[in-house]
């Protein structure tokens, strides 16, 4: 580990605890993450739409998801690794006008190779957000980790909750041109990333001067460990969101082929199950920090196995009800994840933050190409009763070490 971009995490922790969470600055970027959130959230909710218009296959659709997840993924871990030595405070804003943009083009769109850019554009902005995001959380989390990064993604959560209804009520009647009404969202989230970063700014020093000193371990494990959990976590990490792919990316296809329920229906079950997934969130970070974050991992990830496979062979009401169980259980795992991985490698806060965010869109992308492509190939109710044993992988939480910390006061 690099002394110079080590972390003194357990006395920033308690200089924070001393003066509180920094609450304003808290709310500030978790409502910015709602903003980007509803922003990212809003490609994948207007699938049917442009499945329409553009005459898509599924394999196509799956194709999108992949170009705009992948630009998300693969630059987090460069962001967070570059800003664990030298962080970027204005950057933040500057993200966000790479996703303004994307939201214009996507706008004027008229081709296939178009909609790709402008995804990869939207990409680009949160592959930015994302790590430097988390931070600040941390920053701002007066030693309460866990309550502070699902603060933070409850924010991401609620946005993603909200494209569905964005769709259903203003793209969905308004056709693709209306799209370009969200840059002013993008422009909004752009100010306040701006006065964030000001704050951001102002802690530079004093966070830098904490990392002078190296970090010494706080969990005693060995490296040797740290990098086999690390990995399970990882696994973790792609069961999760290959999972919730599926039903982010194809759930409304389902909806519309297996009931016949129209398009705006459809939006208003993925609204639902996504708020679902935000109540998840909110309540996994701080249970993590009250009782152990292996213990909500444990029922995260393996708790939803018994709604999901079930789901399939549901109808219409038990389908809604079952995607509610399944996203308010799985949810609670990421800010936990997160949190459990930050701790294992103290000091690395944007690194890890990256790599695992990175790994959330990667998989994502991943996840929904090639399940377009199982599709095609097979139907739609066939990938929901293969996705269904995806969750098992959960089994693997066994292998991840105890780590006992204190509760701060």
């Amino acid at each position: 580990m690099n002394k110079h971009s080590a972390i003194d995490e357990k006395s920033a922790a308690t200089t924070a605890a001393a003066t509180g969470t920094v609450t304003a600055i808290l709310l500030a970027i978790s409502f910015s993450h709602m903003l980007n959130d509803t922003i990212q959230s809003l490609l994948p909710a207007i699938y049917p739409f442009l499945k329409d218009t553009f005459r898509l296959s599924y394999t196509q659709i799956g194709l999108i998801t992949l170009t705009f997840q992948l630009t998300a993924s693969l630059l987090q871990p460069v962001v967070g690794i570059v800003t664990d030595r030298r962080p970027k405070p204005y950057s933040l804003a500057v993200g966000m006008g790479f996703s303004l943009g994307g939201l214009v083009f996507l706008s004027v769109a008229s081709t296939f190779a178009e909609i790709l850019v402008a995804a990869a554009m939207i990409g680009l902005g949160s592959s930015i957000f994302h790590p430097e995001s988390s931070r600040v959380a941390r920053m701002a989390s007066g030693g309460r980790y866990g309550l502070a990064q699902s603060t933070f993604q409850v924010g991401g959560n609620i946005g993603s909750a909200l494209g569905p209804l964005a769709a259903a009520f203003i793209v969905i009647p308004g056709g693709q041109s209306s799209i370009a009404w969200f840059s002013l969202v993008a422009l909004l989230a752009m100010v306040v990333l701006w006065n964030v970063g000001r704050w951001y700014a102002t802690q530079i020093a004093g966070y830098l001067a904490a990392g002078k000193a190296k970090v010494a371990s706080l969990h005693g494990l060995s490296s040797g460990r740290v990098k086999a959990s690390i990995a399970v976590l990882v696994i973790l990490t792609f069961s999760k969101f290959f999972y919730l792919s599926c039903l982010s990316s194809y759930y409304t296809f389902f909806l519309i082929h297996k009931f016949g329920v129209s398009m705006q229906a459809s939006q208003l079950h993925l609204f639902v199950y996504l708020a679902a997934v935000a109540a998840g969130t909110f309540f996994g970070g701080p249970l993590g920090d009250r009782f152990g974050r292996k213990l909500v991992i444990w029922f995260s990830i393996l708790g939803a196995l018994p709604f999901a496979l079930l789901l399939p062979y549901a109808d219409l009401f038990w389908t809604a009800a079952l995607s509610v169980a399944i996203g308010l259980i799985m949810a609670t795992a990421f800010s936990t994840i997160v949190v459990f991985a930050q701790e294992l490698v103290p000091g690395r806060v944007g690194m890890i933050s990256g790599i695992f965010f990175g790994i959330a869109f990667g998989m994502g992308g991943i996840g929904a190409a090639v399940l377009g492509r199982l599709a095609d190939a097979t139907s739609i109710e066939f990938v929901f009763k293969f996705c269904s044993f995806i969750p098992a992988i959960g089994l693997l939480t066994v292998f991840l070490p105890d780590l006992r910390r204190p509760r701060p006061a």
